[in-house]
């Protein structure tokens, strides 16, 4: 456990997808911080909030929580219409595309709209931090000055798993939250944040930044293997899943765990193949397809496997 005080009075969440939703749900309920969401997308908003509304209403019907908790939990959560409306924040989480460009987007626009002393954290799940934190250092500044390290070193690594709410012992996976340091990124950054991490009811790990950190530098290659098994014929998605499940006590097989989401397995699959440039890393062909034809899994209703609404 973190001696350090987090100090995050009011949170900035950017994406109010499954990630971003997750991450605002457990920051107003386990950490009791007040949290203002953005998304571009209102339907992707309308979205999330039906999804929190969901899982308040699971909890309290499970006796998890009282409805006066759900009720101050949902009241915390606010959506603003844009990222200057997230200026006073102390700590704002991106949760937007696994995409370089995209972010660095992001994160210059963070450096120019809020505040100075504000921690900025991204949930990338493989992508260079380095690269990140180098977005946000104003153009003509020295990166290696002290307005450029200041910069710089506010930015940090914060890897929320799918799906974030959950929080049972037998969940373990989804209680973590890997922590990865920049080059840059200050003591103080990399210590209130994991404070934050551990009020938000969070194990923490922490990785060096390099393609795909601990987490997905295991976890893509095996997912990626077992779809080239498939592809080739080895064996059915059935059998391939069923050796996991009962041969390694895994609580799914790789197959119905890359229905999270396909895109997601794509994109950190190709950071991990261009950013080291090994083979071993080459995506699947199949992958590739699934991802073409838009079949990503669960959030588009078919993957690997076919799922309902329900």
């Amino acid at each position: 456990m973190s001696n350090v005080a987090h100090g995050i009075k009011l949170l900035g969440v950017l994406g109010a997808g499954q990630m971003g939703t997750g991450i605002a749900f457990v920051s107003a309920l386990r950490a009791k911080v007040p949290v203002l969401l953005h998304d571009k997308s209102k339907d992707q908003v309308a979205r999330g909030l039906a999804l929190m509304d969901k899982l308040l209403s699971k909890d309290v019907a499970k006796g998890r929580i009282q409805s006066n908790e759900a009720q101050e939990a949902r009241d915390r959560v606010r959506v603003v219409d844009a990222v200057e409306d997230m200026h006073d924040v102390d700590m704002v989480v991106e949760a937007v595309s696994e995409n370089l460009d995209l972010k660095k987007t992001v994160f210059r626009s963070f450096s120019e709209k809020l505040r100075p002393g504000a921690i900025l954290a991204t949930n990338t799940s493989s992508i260079s931090i380095t690269k990140i934190a180098a977005s946000v250092i104003p153009e003509g500044v020295n990166p290696a000055s002290a307005e450029g390290q200041a910069a710089a070193g506010r930015v940090v690594g914060l890897h929320f798993f799918n799906p974030v709410p959950v929080m049972l012992a037998e969940a373990c996976i989804q209680k973590l939250v890997e922590l990865i340091s920049a080059v840059q990124t200050t003591p103080e950054t990399l210590a209130r944040a994991r404070a934050f991490a551990e009020a938000c009811g969070k194990e923490v790990a922490t990785s060096q930044d390099v393609p795909g950190f601990v987490s997905n530098a295991l976890l893509m290659p095996f997912i990626n293997e077992a779809i080239m098994c498939l592809e080739k014929g080895v064996a059915t998605r059935d059998d391939i899943d069923k050796t996991f499940r009962l041969g390694m006590n895994h609580p799914m097989g790789p197959l119905q765990l890359g229905d999270i989401g396909l895109d997601t397995c794509l994109a950190i699959q190709k950071t991990l193949y261009t950013g080291t440039s090994d083979s071993k890393y080459r995506p699947s062909v199949l992958l590739e397809r699934l991802v073409d034809a838009q079949w990503l899994g669960k959030k588009s209703g078919r993957g690997f496997y076919e799922y309902t609404d329900d």
